[in-house]
């Protein structure tokens, strides 16, 4: 499925590199750990970045029932420009010029919503939580409840957005092809290392299943 373009989400600088499939956008979306949302408050710009999760075609953040910013978007259900953007490769080029990187980004604009059914919040919070690591909701204590009634959670509807993708070897000016200079792709990943254990452990447990694979 396509998602409609707008003038706001149509790529218009090196429009190849445009994406706007439903697929491709939430995959890019699944694959980040952190987005930034930015708005406008009291004609004033501001950007957060934080954590996020997707269900379906909702993205959702949580945070503090004091945060600030938390409270103008869900009283004033704001309009926002959420962004994440994922570096896969640095592009080294025989020009300085035409250094790149290999990145997949997505662009999307909504607006605020705050979540009050209890059971949509309950599973935007395990699905978040899945996402840090997979598996650790069931092993965790859940949230009592005076720390729900601590989080608010917002969620924004996925419907006006675009990625933006660049893959591949640098493209230099053809006369360059023939200079004495290395060119290539430094390739990047972002990668889970072996886990570490908190000194302040009271109690013996082993690593649980779902982290030993990080332990090679």
């Amino acid at each position: 499925m396509t998602i409609k373009k707008t003038d706001k989400t149509s790529i218009t600088r090196l429009s190849k590199r445009g994406v706007y499939d439903e697929a491709s956008i939430y995959a890019i979306l699944d694959d980040a750990l952190v987005c930034t949302i930015a708005f406008v408050q009291d004609n004033e710009p501001f950007q957060i970045p934080t954590g996020f999760c997707r269900i379906g075609d909702q993205l959702y953040i949580h945070g503090s029932v004091g945060s600030h910013y938390m409270r103008h978007l869900a009283e004033h259900k704001s309009k926002v420009c959420i962004s994440v953007m994922h570096i896969d490769g640095l592009v080294l080029a025989r020009s300085a010029f035409h250094h790149s990187v290999n990145y997949r980004s997505v662009v999307m604009f909504s607006e605020a919503v705050r979540v009050d059914d209890k059971e949509e919040i309950y599973q935007s919070l395990e699905v978040f939580t899945n996402k840090m690591q997979p598996g650790r909701w069931a092993d965790v204590r859940k949230p009592t409840d005076n720390e729900w009634k601590a989080t608010m959670v917002l969620k924004f509807k996925i419907e006006e957005a675009s990625a933006k993708v660049r893959t591949g070897a640098p493209k230099d000016d053809e006369e360059d092809y023939n200079l004495p200079i290395w060119a290539g792709v430094v390739p990047l990943q972002v990668e889970r290392k072996a886990p570490i254990v908190d000194p302040e452990m009271k109690l013996s447990v082993p690593l649980p299943e779902y982290l030993k694979y990080a332990r090679d």
